[in-house]
């Protein structure tokens, strides 16, 4: 079959999913979900560029990455419709069952002529075509001015249109040369292909279908009008008729919601966050039915450690976690892009994990080779967008080495992976940047390799509450001034592992020395008693809310701190030592530790002393990662001169 000849009809097309070689998946392995390949664990880290290259993929197949991640678009714009981008690929979807893959063959021939070795998980954006959305305005966004923006992620036609798109990817992908190097399938759409509802005029959606489908939800949720009508304290209220909170903003201000007071816009945004979450569960679901189970599924969701409005739609990640089809989930890191500073998910990891879920972290890391959009594609590059502020990288190799080596620090410590994204390609198109990815790469195979025990397991239990953006009437601002503590944790001298609030369980269980529950304004009975259970165990609580925190250490009286919702590194370490938890550092440096990796990213430098936990007993060995040497240890004491402005990544064994 000639490029040429993939222009095909959707009925045409029929899935044959035994196509598909299945040597790629996600299991268990030693109590983490693990990616499996050719029936062995392989070390989770991908490529990926929106303007790939044949020469950029054998530069990183030299450094040992053969897992790719190729962009694909149904429709015909770009990925953010606030900034105007346009698209990066020709549209698939080109009409009612009419499909052109030649662009996604031409990639794939790209990739294998640079990487015969080559497997790619192809990130599908499923944002409807603009034909789709003059064809069907009821299946749009609707905004004040008549006007549609997009789909309407509630609307069953788009539901079930996009399925069919999307059966005839896989179907094609089944029937195509490559089917034997297609690993998997990211599910991909709204603003910036990551799940976030498009900016309309202040959110609004004045079609139909969605309060069809909140009322729809309101019947799921609530089993009689009367428990409505006390539950958002409106005698009038029926599920049949209820109306859709105002989401625009109007109400913005200072301070915080009252929970009781305020069902009706919380439970609003709850289903605004549940569609999302739904819409992503379904469309796992027919990845896996086309493919026979053989391709992998994931997709970007679940921003609430860095994402503070309620709107964008965020805030049902425990949700979609049940779902038994999603494989892994992904975010950037967080958008504070300094030196001597933490990168951390924008999600609640240990939940993820917790549930079998791989997680896979977007680094998108700027460096001093990065190009601006405006150089490598001004076809599609907006005025005055991508060419400042966070699009811009450090000015020196040095430092885009440490942060790439921070990167891989994070990614080993937490047991996780993740793909370096290479925006507009050729970001690390240099002989120090690609041996970071290379060592990273050995790095990851070690790991494999290593011991099964959890060393250097976090003593630090960090909860936090997806749904307390629905509390804030400042649309994020409130959430920010406590959840930015994950600066702070991170430099305060011990690993913390994060949960949900849905799996305080896990943040109570056993090996942890110190939770902190970080958000909630109140505390239900049972949640109450589980801490108590823990303090009795004689486990340390701190819990910071909106009015101030509450500490209680071992053997000490409870402290009432009014008004205290940041923390200091030092404060945190001092709690962390009377709270018995092994602090590894003094110095206000970001450290990450776990499964036998200790990192530390500094901006000063100098020397350091880490302190080993005694499990390892008097005399374990140490060496660096990096530079592959071993480390002088003396009574559980490693003593590290640390270049300013770098990344030191240690391994320990017993």
């Amino acid at each position: 079959m000639t490029i040429g000849a993939w222009v095909l009809a959707g009925a045409a097309l029929a899935a044959s999913p035994e196509a598909f070689v299945a040597d790629v998946w996600v299991a268990q392995r030693e109590g983490r979900p693990t990616l499996f390949v050719d029936g062995q664990p392989a070390p989770p880290f991908a490529y990926m560029s929106y303007l790939g290259k044949p020469a950029y993929y054998r530069e990183v197949a030299e450094a040992g990455v053969h897992l790719y991640c190729l962009p694909a678009y149904l429709g015909d714009r770009g990925i953010n419709s606030r900034s105007g981008i346009g698209p990066f690929r020709p549209a698939i979807w080109l009409g009612e069952g009419q499909y052109d893959f030649t662009r996604l063959g031409e990639d794939f021939a790209e990739l294998l002529a640079a990487d015969p070795q080559a497997r790619a998980v192809v990130r599908l954006h499923m944002d409807a075509p603009s034909w789709w959305e003059a064809a069907h305005p009821e299946a749009c966004t609707l905004l004040d001015n008549g006007e549609t923006l997009r789909q309407c992620f509630a609307s069953p036609l788009w539901r079930e249109d996009t399925t069919e798109a999307l059966r005839a990817c896989i179907a094609w992908l089944a029937d195509s040369p490559y089917a034997a190097h297609v690993a998997g399938i990211h599910v991909a759409a709204g603003m910036t292909e990551e799940w976030y509802y498009h900016y309309g005029k202040r959110y609004v959606n004045r079609n139909p279908v969605r309060t069809e489908a909140f009322r729809a939800w309101l019947q799921a949720r609530y089993p009689s009008d009367a428990a409505l009508q006390q539950a958002w304290g409106d005698a009038a209220v029926r599920r049949e008729t209820a109306e859709l909170a105002d989401i625009s903003g109007a109400d913005a201000g200072p301070g915080w919601r009252d929970p009781e007071a305020s069902r009706r816009i919380i439970d609003t945004f709850r289903f605004h966050s549940e569609v999302m979450a739904d819409a992503i569960a379904h469309f796992c679901r027919v990845v896996k039915e086309a493919s026979g189970g053989r391709l992998l599924t994931g997709a970007f969701y679940g921003y609430h450690y860095f994402v503070g409005d309620p709107r964008m739609g965020h805030f049902a990640l425990g949700r979609l976690l049940d779902c038994p089809d999603l494989d892994y989930l992904s975010s950037p890191n967080a958008y504070r892009r300094e030196l001597g500073e933490d990168w951390p998910p924008m999600v609640a990891v240990g939940s993820v994990q917790a549930h079998g879920k791989l997680w896979l972290t977007e680094n998108d890391t700027r460096t001093f080779k990065t190009t601006l959009l405006r150089d490598q594609a001004p076809e599609i590059c907006p005025e005055g967008y991508y060419d400042g502020g966070v699009w811009l990288g450090p000015e020196s190799a040095d430092d885009s080495a440490a942060l790439l080596q921070k990167n891989a620090a994070r990614m080993l410590a937490g047991g996780y992976g993740g793909w370096w994204f290479d925006m507009w390609g050729g970001w690390f198109s240099d002989p120090r940047l690609l041996a970071v990815i290379r060592r990273t790469q050995d790095l990851g195979r070690e790991d494999l390799a290593g011991p099964s025990d959890a060393a250097l397991r976090p003593e630090i239990a960090v909860v936090v509450d997806e749904e307390l953006s629905f509390l804030d009437r400042s649309y994020g601002g409130g959430v920010e001034s406590i959840h930015g503590n994950r600066y702070p944790l991170a430099k305060s001298g011990a690993p913390y592992a994060l949960y949900l609030r849905s799996d305080l369980d896990l943040a109570v269980g056993e090996g942890y020395r110190a939770v902190w529950v970080l958000g909630p304004p109140r505390l239900t009975p049972e949640e109450q008693a589980r801490l108590e259970a823990f303090r009795g165990r004689g486990g340390a609580t701190l819990w910071t809310h909106p009015e101030g925190s509450e500490l209680r250490l071992p053997g000490a009286e409870p402290q009432t701190l009014p008004g205290k919702l940041q923390w200091t590194p030092k404060e945190l370490r001092a709690v962390w030592r009377d709270a018995g938890v092994h602090v590894y550092l003094e110095a206000d440096d970001v450290l990450y530790a776990g499964r036998g990796w200790i990192g530390v990213h500094t901006v000063d430098g100098g020397e350091r002393a880490l302190a080993l936990p005694e499990t390892f007993g008097d005399t374990p060995r140490v060496r660096d990662a990096f530079r592959d040497c071993e480390l002088a240890v003396r009574d559980r004491r490693v003593v590290l001169t640390l270049p300013p402005r770098s990344t030191t990544l240690v391994r320990v064994i017993r």
